[in-house]
């Protein structure tokens, strides 16, 4: 049972008690991510995760770091194109002493130039490392052959150009602006009780912070191809289709759909791919879901003088999936699969944290078990051709990152 509560400040918290284990996962979602940022500041969101961590007004960076390994806790924190969350996963006992670190880190993180001339030279090393695995940055280039300029083709990570000039005063105007109130959830799921939201709601329902925030705008779709050559054992090929947002109605037929084209050992394009013909040690397919829009993207990797061929075959796959849509067996045990990943990320405070926070930033509603697996069991031959429909028939963007000369 998920409890909610709304904090007078418009912070939302999410909790939800799970008698039955020894741990508590405490997560602060804010809503903003590259997709917040703008040509001059892309990166910023990614770097400010960094600099949290990196010491309070009375705290270093090594005081949080020793205070959670002393409790034997956990403390990280991930950005994506649309949202950032700082989490701390402990023993129950220590719940209040994580949630009062979170909060310091949250409300009181001083952004020394130093530490920030420090941190920069990290990320620095972060992105060097990103680019050196082209498998990684294949799917950055696809981003931006399908929405161009658009925010939702930023790099996560953003540049060593543009970290270079953010200042502390920076860091500060961009948190003012977006790490408002209401852009802000607390997901808590564990052995805790309902009373545990009194204390958040102590460190984190009076604080205020409004802004004249920009109206997101939908991208367009653009179809476009990227290719990129560097010194590569082998060519890395990425084709993007315009998917669902989150929330669409049609979520689940395409996430069965998909996982039949690319996502298991099993799916049609491991098969044509790599068991048939031997092309790709690595292919598979899979769908990013945003506010207003998605992407279906399918990778796969292999030697420059087989890379005509692997197109050939993931077209040849695709062209089967629109003509023939999916066998009885395929959408039965797609589903069945779908409903066991479900109740298997059951098992884990840190999932259910993870699945409440996103589902009150981005949705506002909650499904229960029983709620998701009915949908899943609704989906149909129907459903799942009018996916395909709208996802592949239309034409697809492209990236490609190998050796020079590529025939």
């Amino acid at each position: 049972m998920i409890e909610k509560h709304n904090c007078k400040n418009g912070v939302r918290i999410v909790l939800e008690k799970i008698p039955a284990v020894r741990s508590v996962t405490i997560g602060i979602w804010v809503l903003t991510g590259s997709r917040n940022e703008n040509g001059q500041n892309n990166g910023i969101s990614h770097f400010i995760e960094h600099m949290l961590f990196k010491g309070t007004k009375t705290r270093t960076a090594q005081d949080i770091a020793e205070a959670f390994d002393a409790i034997g806790g956990q403390i990280n924190a991930f950005t994506s194109k649309e949202y950032t969350c700082f989490y701390a996963k402990v023993l129950d006992t220590h719940k209040e002493h994580a949630l009062e670190i979170l909060a310091d880190m949250f409300f009181n993180s001083a952004f020394d130039g130093e530490e920030m001339e420090r941190e920069k030279k990290v990320v620095y090393e972060e992105i060097k490392m990103y680019e050196d695995t082209p498998d990684d940055i294949v799917h950055d280039l696809l981003a931006r052959a399908s929405f161009g300029e658009h925010p939702l083709g930023y790099s996560i990570l953003g540049t060593e150009e543009k970290l270079k000039s953010f200042t502390p005063d920076d860091l500060r105007i961009y948190i003012k602006e977006r790490y408002t109130p209401e852009n802000v959830v607390i997901s808590v799921a564990g052995n805790v009780e309902e009373s545990f939201i009194n204390d958040i709601d102590t460190y984190f329902g009076a604080f205020q912070s409004k802004s004249n925030q920009s109206t997101i705008i939908k991208p367009t779709f653009l179809a476009h191809n990227i290719e990129q050559f560097k010194e590569t054992e082998q060519a890395h090929l990425c084709f993007g289709f315009n998917g669902l947002s989150v929330g669409d109605a049609n979520a689940y037929s395409l996430v069965i759909m998909n996982n039949v084209l690319g996502g298991s050992m099993s799916s049609r394009l491991f098969q044509d791919v790599r068991e048939k013909q031997g092309l790709a040690y690595s292919v598979f397919s899979y769908h990013s879901a945003f506010l207003d829009n998605g992407l279906l993207t399918i990778y796969a990797g292999t030697g420059k003088e087989q890379l005509p061929l692997l197109r050939d075959t993931i077209k040849k796959t695709v062209d089967t999936l629109i003509a023939k849509g999916l066998t009885d067996k395929e959408l039965h045990n797609s589903k069945e699969q779908l409903k066991g990943n479900l109740m298997l990320g059951l098992e884990s405070t840190s999932s259910r944290m993870n699945r409440n926070g996103r589902n009150e930033l981005l949705l506002q509603r909650h499904r229960s078990l029983d709620e998701m697996i009915r949908e899943i069991d609704a989906v149909d031959h129907e459903s799942i051709q009018k996916v395909i429909e709208s996802t592949f028939n239309q034409p697809a963007s492209m990236a490609l990152i190998g050796p020079d000369k590529l025939d």
